[in-house]
């Protein structure tokens, strides 16, 4: 009776030992794995958003820039901005609009797929 009784104390001091099986563990990895991926997706994602719209606002501050440089004489051209903004491309053109007297001014700054247009309704100078 002793041997069997000493046998299920053994058994039962087995089972009851504390920890975690490999299957948790696995489960645990596997749900830390997903959110790891997922969040280093967002990240990518909102960096790639906040350089666009870096890019974007830098466009515009030059483009604005350009239309005053060129508010009194506005002529159509292509050129590059000076470093540090090489990478900017400008375009300018002098259009007749609608109404007798008033000319279309619009520059056009471009840097990879990023594209920013401002016009602006100017009188027609006379020479």
């Amino acid at each position: 009776m002793r041997r069997i009784l000493s046998r299920c104390a053994i058994r039962c001091a087995c089972c009851t030992t504390k920890g975690f099986t490999l299957l948790e563990i696995m489960l645990a990895l596997a749900v830390v794995g997903g959110l790891l991926i997922t969040l280093l997706y967002s990240l990518n994602y909102h960096l790639g958003i906040a350089e666009s719209h870096e890019t974007v606002t830098v466009a515009s501050l030059l483009a604005k820039g350009k239309l005053l440089e060129t508010e009194n004489n506005p002529i159509a051209s292509k050129g590059d901005f000076p470093d540090p903004y090489g990478q900017y491309h400008f375009t300018t053109e002098v259009k007749d609009s609608a109404y007798p007297g008033i000319v279309e001014f619009s520059v056009t700054v471009v840097n990879g797929n990023e594209t920013v247009k401002l016009s602006e309704l100017m009188e027609k100078k006379t020479r």
